[in-house]
């Protein structure tokens, strides 16, 4: 499902995602018809733009805070021209599954657009690294983060945009024991002892952009 005022950008991805294999269920142009459309068929993902009639301000995150609460199957990517960090963290916080942020930006670039919005779609989360390292900048002078060295700030930061060990081990050029020894050691500087699985990774990436 697309939601974007634009509409010359909803038929654009409309076409890419037709292409690619998927069904776009409903294109609509403010966030009441979107929660309308959502309600009457809740679709796998929906790509949701921030700023929709009638302020243009936060009618669409808004949204997909809504979606997430009121629909858990519903993953929802959301799109933006910049970084709005109260409502990325707040995202970020409030469903720590099937959520992504992305630039519009980002969406010219169409591997990486499709690669965000499967994994969105399949319950992890993805979120542009422009967002991130906002994100964390805004966050850096907490306490916790002053223990990390520069790598694992690094690892920590592809965690955040939603990567897998394995992702990350080849973004960085390292093996995945490698990438698995940072892990432990941020949970170990972050005092995410006693908790176990992808609960404490993303417990890491909450406390990280939350505190």
């Amino acid at each position: 499902m697309l939601a974007d005022d634009s509409t010359l950008l909803r038929e654009g991805l409309a076409r890419l995602l037709a292409d690619e294999g998927h069904t776009v269920t409903a294109s609509v142009g403010d966030a009441r018809a979107l929660l309308a459309a959502v309600a009457e068929d809740p679709p796998d993902a929906a790509v949701i733009d921030v700023r929709m009639p009638p302020t243009h301000t936060d009618e669409g995150l808004r949204a997909a805070l809504e979606i997430r609460n009121g629909w858990p199957g519903t993953s929802v990517l959301v799109l933006s021209q910049y970084v709005e960090r109260r409502y990325a963290t707040e995202l970020l916080t409030t469903a720590t599954e099937g959520v992504g942020y992305l630039l519009k930006d980002r969406v010219v670039q169409v591997d990486e657009f499709l690669d965000a919005l499967e994994r969105v779609g399949s319950g992890q989360t993805a979120f542009d690294p422009e967002v991130v390292r906002q994100l964390l900048a805004l966050s850096s002078h907490t306490d916790p983060l002053q223990r990390l060295t520069p790598r694992e700030r690094e690892v920590l930061g592809k965690m955040a945009q939603g990567h897998t060990n394995a992702a990350i081990a080849g973004q960085l050029y390292v093996s995945q024991s490698a990438v698995e020894k940072y892990i432990n050691a941020i949970f170990d500087k972050l005092e995410l002892t006693g908790t176990t699985g992808y609960s404490r990774r993303v417990l890491a990436v909450l406390r990280y952009l939350g505190s």
